[in-house]
């Protein structure tokens, strides 16, 4: 495996740290409060860089998303290129890529989404045109207040529908805790959606009454000899397609569910490791500028130890985000690595964020200093990662076969514009 970034990749890099390091300044993020930053999010929408994330693949997008974690910039940038850009552009129809894209693209529409919450209270009631009605409650949806679509799974079928939070039969309503998301709790009660990627594959109870005719076809077929009370095939059964038996709908929904949940762990994986550098970087900073006893609290060996053990934290949160990253841009099984990188980003990162407060001594615990913001970050990070705890007891299920999860399909490009290029600023 090869971690170099292409020039594309780090070209959208350089971009994103730039954009992020000029306007989102302690400054700024003081007065803009937790709800988003209109302005920087227009200036990010305009160089391009939502829409980069299609041209430079999961990989791009981590590094684009460390440069974000850096200054715990107030823009939903995480949320809509993985719950939008990428799963509508990697599972959505070709009438919902047309009709989506652009607007995700153009910041005229913000998508988040009810992962990687386990979302098994949801239920749908689906129609045959691919329509649902959706009942359920999320508990806590990141951007939600800014959000105009949302990606949500079916806690049974684990089929994946988009609602928009502001139709009759939805309620956002903001959590009670400091959360720099604009987090809220999305409630349904038989809110109307759609079905990603609903005209692109066969309805679900045609693709089973296909995969049946064809397993029962293939029986017959291997049967030595028909006793005259077999029952013959119906000869005038019209031809099935040749992949109902290996893509049922059933496998077509969790295969799906399963790459935008291994996308979403390896992308809030990534920010989570620019959150810990930014939280380490101030740390440093404070330690070799504020002398005590008439030297800098950076040679004190204990001060050289802590922020030591966090910089192979986030290391390691990098390492395995970008392995994650660039096995599924290849087209290989990354729902293990996808959650190595989780377990990482929610153990080593809580340690991490802990490690900068506690280095800033009692200015640390000042809520209106630039480091808090980092430890908050790195906090609900882990939170909506889940557990450490989590993370390792569904790693070892899915290692030990006890749980089945489908692996991710190869990304295929949708778009048939030209390759992206980054907007001179």
């Amino acid at each position: 495996m090869d971690f170099t970034p292409t020039p594309e990749q780090t070209a959208a890099r350089e971009l994103a740290a730039e954009i992020f390091g000029d306007l989102s300044t302690p400054e700024r993020l003081a007065a803009g409060g937790s709800g988003t930053d209109a302005g920087l999010w227009k200036a990010l929408c305009a160089a391009g860089l939502p829409g980069a994330a299609e041209e430079t693949g999961l990989l791009g997008l981590v590094l684009m998303l460390e440069e974000q974690g850096r200054t715990t910039a107030q823009v939903p940038f995480a949320a809509t290129c993985v719950y939008g850009l990428l799963a509508v552009g990697a599972h959505g129809s070709a009438e919902q890529r047309a009709r989506l894209l652009p607007a995700l693209r153009a910041g005229e529409a913000v998508a988040t989404g009810a992962f990687p919450a386990r979302c098994g209270g949801i239920r749908a009631e689906e129609a045959a045109d691919g329509t649902g009605r959706l009942t359920g409650v999320v508990p806590v949806v990141p951007w939600l207040r800014a959000a105009t679509h949302v990606l949500v799974p079916d806690g049974t079928t684990h089929a994946l529908w988009l609602v928009r939070p502001d139709e009759a039969g939805a309620r956002r309503d903001p959590v009670e805790t400091t959360a720099p998301w604009s987090a809220g709790r999305l409630t349904l009660y038989g809110a109307p959606a759609e079905r990603l990627g609903h005209d692109a594959q066969v309805p679900i109870h045609e693709a089973q009454a296909f995969a049946r005719d064809a397993q029962a076809f293939a029986r017959d077929a291997h049967t030595p000899a028909r006793t005259a009370e077999a029952p013959a095939r119906d000869t005038q059964t019209p031809a099935r397609p040749a992949d109902a038996v290996s893509h049922p709908a059933e496998t077509v929904n969790r295969e799906a569910y399963a790459d935008i949940l291994a996308l979403a762990r390896t992308a809030f994986a990534g920010l989570q490791a620019g959150v810990c550098a930014g939280a380490l970087a101030r740390a440093v900073s404070h330690t070799t500028t504020r002398e005590q006893f008439g030297r800098p609290l950076s040679t004190n060996q204990g001060v050289l130890l802590r922020a030591a053990d966090a910089h192979m934290d986030i290391e390691a949160i990098r390492l395995t985000a970008y392995e994650a990253a660039w096995r599924r841009d290849a087209g290989l099984d990354a729902a293990p690595h996808a959650l190595t990188a989780a377990w990482w980003a929610s153990e080593a990162g809580t340690r991490v964020v802990h490690t900068g407060q506690h280095l800033h001594g009692g200015i640390g615990a000042d809520v209106d200093h630039p480091v808090h913001r980092h430890f908050l970050w790195g906090r609900q990070l882990a939170g909506y990662l889940g557990s450490g705890a989590e993370a390792l007891e569904e790693l070892g299920e899915l290692l030990t076969g006890e749980r089945s999860t489908p692996a991710a399909r190869p990304h295929q490009p949708t778009r048939t514009e030209a390759p992206w290029k980054p907007v001179a600023r």
